[in-house]
């Protein structure tokens, strides 16, 4: 008698109200295609609901939220495969109560999110926004060039506050412009920032030294308003601040602020503290900061990227095996997962 299949759920905001995918860059073939795997896209729920979970062995999560109260009853959920790296989403203690393994998206997203904070660095120091808007007033604009100057970055310094799988691709991607390059994180591989040529030093240090200030650290309740209006007070009236990360790890009632009264010279912000923002926030109307609404690293390799990891993640944990980029690596001792992994390993692991 042939095995149940191994069910694979889908947050339903992998479809739009037409049925058609949200984003086509997500190749869900190998998925459809997998021997004894059956894949269902839920109905829209924002929290998902534990009555949507119960009979699944995987969930593939966009941007819903997956709380305490999405946590099904029968036990047979086994993994929750985000799309991304971001988890703030997810109720990670719960997962791990339940031993629900989280899985994230590390190597889909790091050079594309390192390409934004480039990008930033780059319309920022040079200016670009600007120029385009004097190249669009014509003869009276060219007139106005030399007011504008860039920044060059030869010799500038770069700082990150966090440097793990992004803020590193950051620093090998910024090689060639010869800047010096410094961080904080408190978790640091200090043979990586060796071989990176990053200086490590304290979060002070990096708001006083840098000429580019970029955050590529988590949200958490330990990072929650980390960037603040005594830290932001450190930074050079010269330099840039750029966040790619999550909004709230700034305090942007202290951030806008400082653009208003032009302490710094900018800012480049892919996220918000409040997404979508309010019509009438201020900082919506400042013009020493270049905006972008939580998309700036969206490209179709990196949509690719992300569904490709996810979907070799639940045909890893299909066939018994621990998938890569687990964020809750307590769940590897729990009983229940490795009942479900045993199991999954004794239908599936010869396929």
């Amino acid at each position: 008698m042939m095995a149940a299949p191994f069910r694979v759920a889908l947050s339903g905001d992998f479809r739009k109200a037409d049925g058609s995918p949200t984003y086509p860059d997500f190749d869900l073939a190998l998925l459809k295609n997998a021997p004894n795997v059956e894949m269902v896209f839920l109905e829209p729920a924002n929290p998902l609901r534990a009555d949507q979970l119960e009979d699944f062995d995987a969930l593939i999560l966009l941007a819903h939220r997956f709380t305490a109260d999405s946590v099904p009853k029968s036990g047979r959920l086994a993994v929750v495969a985000r799309f991304g790296v971001g988890y703030d989403t997810v109720d990670v203690p719960a997962c791990s109560k339940a031993g629900i393994a989280l899985v994230i998206t590390p190597d889909g997203v790091r050079r594309p999110v390192a390409v934004s904070i480039i990008t930033f660095i780059l319309a920022l120091t040079g200016k670009l926004l600007i120029k385009d808007g004097l190249t669009r007033e014509a003869a009276a604009g060219f007139a106005k060039r030399s007011d504008h100057m860039g920044v060059g970055l030869v010799g500038r310094t770069l700082g990150s506050i966090g440097i793990g799988n992004i803020g590193a691709e950051m620093f090998r991607m910024a090689k060639p412009f010869d800047m010096k390059f410094i961080a904080h994180d408190p978790f640091a591989d200090k043979k990586m920032a060796a071989e990176l040529g990053i200086e490590l030093v304290s979060l002070e240090d990096v708001f006083c030294r840098s000429d580019v200030v970029s955050v590529s650290c988590p949200l958490s309740a330990e990072t929650h308003h980390l960037v603040n209006a005594e830290r932001l007070a450190l930074m050079k009236p010269t330099a840039y601040f750029i966040n790619t990360a999550r909004g709230p790890i700034v305090d942007q009632e202290a951030l806008t602020k400082a653009l208003q009264e032009r302490r710094i010279a900018g800012a480049g912000l892919d996220v918000l503290e409040q997404e979508p923002p309010d019509p009438d926030d201020p900082i919506l109307k400042l013009d020493n900061v270049i905006l972008a609404p939580h998309a700036l690293c969206w490209t179709d390799q990196c949509f690719a990227g992300n569904g490709a990891a996810d979907v070799k993640a639940v045909l890893e944990v299909q066939h018994g095996r621990e998938p890569r980029g687990i964020v809750n690596k307590d769940v590897l001792k729990h009983p229940d997962w490795q009942r479900r992994l045993s199991a999954f390993a004794s239908r599936f692991g010869g396929q």
